[in-house]
């Protein structure tokens, strides 16, 4: 059942996206080649709890991080460990929700673990291309069709691959709410885009083959091909207005990221 929210409700995941937002500043901060995924679990726990809040993730379902921390062919779900150090030259996603008063807010970004290849770095920079060419139809009036072609077009065009076994949601009181927003599809199908709609907009792209499977522990979702991958992923709340109000951003999408 799809739930549309109140001007009061969307204030209230702004907030929590305000916590989110400055938990994932502080893990890129930490990001280096030498830390483990484990210590970058309780920086954002740290952060997230002292402004009053919670880590969603962690108890969902078993889950036992704050963050999922997600290197290289890891879509996404890694469990953060002692035994996971970063090295030179990686990639890695972290993925984080947030719940304050009652109500959630989800981003993830893929960042660089010292210096990278410019092959990489691509491959991020067009994870976050791809979520701005779906939010120009994040709008009133379009439909959720409209954003996955879109975000598929985006990163087809430049070579890569988008992960279909996984997808973005609705989101509110819980983690995941209806509607699924995949990252791929045809325009001009699926729900209807309207006043109070939130969800989780999330490009999950491969360097190769966009197939994946995954690990033996039931969490982590890897690349078959084990090729890179990046994820990039903002809530954001359809307003009066018409166009959407990115709930993980304070400054909207061309302004300050982490």
């Amino acid at each position: 059942m799809i739930t549309y929210k109140t001007q009061a409700e969307i204030e209230k995941m702004r907030r929590a996206g305000q916590v989110l937002f400055a938990a994932m500043k502080a893990v890129k901060s930490a990001i280096r080649p030498g830390v483990t995924t484990a210590e970058l679990d309780r920086v954002a726990e740290s952060v997230i709890r002292s402004h009053g809040a919670i880590p969603s993730e962690k108890g969902y379902e078993g889950f036992p991080g704050s963050i999922c921390a997600s290197p290289d062919d890891m879509v996404v779900h890694g469990i953060p460990s002692e035994s996971v150090v970063l090295r030179e030259g990686q990639i890695i996603s972290i993925d984080c929700t947030v719940l304050l008063d009652g109500y959630q807010a989800d981003m993830a970004r893929t960042f660089p673990v010292g210096e990278i290849s410019p092959e990489a770095q691509a491959l991020i920079d067009a994870a976050k291309e791809s979520f701005g060419k779906g939010l120009a139809f994040a709008r009133k009036g379009y439909r959720i069709g409209d954003i996955s072609h879109a975000i598929q077009t985006s990163v087809e065009g430049h070579g890569y691959g988008v992960v279909r076994s996984l997808c973005g949601h609705g989101i509110g009181k819980e983690m995941h709410e209806d509607p699924e927003v995949p990252n791929f599809g045809k325009p001009g199908h699926g729900l209807r885009l309207r006043e109070g709609l939130c969800i989780a907009v999330e490009p999950m792209i491969t360097a190769g083959d966009y197939r994946v499977y995954i690990a033996e522990d039931n969490w982590a979702f890897l690349t078959r091909d084990h090729s890179l991958s990046a994820h990039y992923e903002n809530t954001l709340a359809i307003t009066e207005s018409g166009e959407a109000l990115i709930l993980t951003m304070p400054d909207g999408f061309d302004g300050e990221d982490v």
